[in-house]
């Protein structure tokens, strides 16, 4: 095991991952949306950083290259936990976060079966955009409901009927809130889009791991 800058940046992306949850837990709305974007956005940007780093100053180790994809895993899948949990567009989430997930673990199952033959399954490009895609569509999706909750906080007293028709727009122009509205919905169509962008080059990506493992699979049938 290597303590560098690579590793150590890796090793808090890893723990960082359960502390979006954590964020939901101790703060109330939209604070908990706010630290945790933040939170997971700069854990994302340790996914390019430590790659770099490790590549510009040679320090590249097995460790590392192990604990990497274990540590983007971890954050996609607790982070889309959180969203899909506290979402109110959940209902339009799951179907594309099952199949992110669904891939993740089919993996790593690929990975552990072929062991130390594993070393065959490199992230390709292709990989490398699902990830980026899978992180900015969750970052978009955080940024839903910082818009939702500052909108929920400023209607704090008011009669339910204009709550449900500032939602809806039908006078969030009169209240001042439309941008807010507005917002909103559009936060939460482009980071469902992406979402759905990040599933189909999940599963590509996925079925060319297969592929790729299919010959190891075969031997002893």
């Amino acid at each position: 095991m290597t303590f560098n800058i690579p590793n150590i940046l890796t090793i808090l992306r890893l723990f960082a991952a359960p502390g979006v949850a954590i964020m939901f837990l101790y703060f109330a709305r939209p604070l908990a949306d706010w630290f945790a974007l933040l939170l997971f956005v700069g854990a994302a940007l340790t996914d390019f950083i430590d790659g770099y780093l490790a590549r510009a100053w040679k320090q590249e180790s097995a460790f590392g290259a192990m604990l990497d994809p274990i540590a983007d895993k971890a954050m996609v899948i607790i982070a889309l936990l959180v969203i899909i949990g506290f979402s109110s567009w959940s209902p339009w989430l799951v179907l594309p976060a099952t199949m992110i997930v669904f891939r993740e673990v089919f993996v790593s199952g690929l990975r552990e079966f072929l062991g130390a033959k594993a070393g065959l399954l490199k992230v390709t490009n292709l990989a490398k955009w699902k990830t980026t895609a899978q992180m900015v569509a969750i970052a978009t999706l955080f940024g839903q409901g910082i818009f939702l909750h500052h909108q929920l906080d400023r209607m704090i007293g008011m009669d339910d009927q204009i709550i449900e028709d500032i939602m809806t727009g039908v006078i969030a122009d009169e209240v001042g809130l439309l941008w807010l509205q507005q917002a909103y919905a559009l936060t939460g169509w482009v980071g469902l889009a992406l979402l759905w962008v990040a599933a189909i080059l999940t599963l590509i990506t996925g079925v060319d791991y297969f592929r790729k493992s299919l010959p190891y699979l075969r031997e002893g049938a």
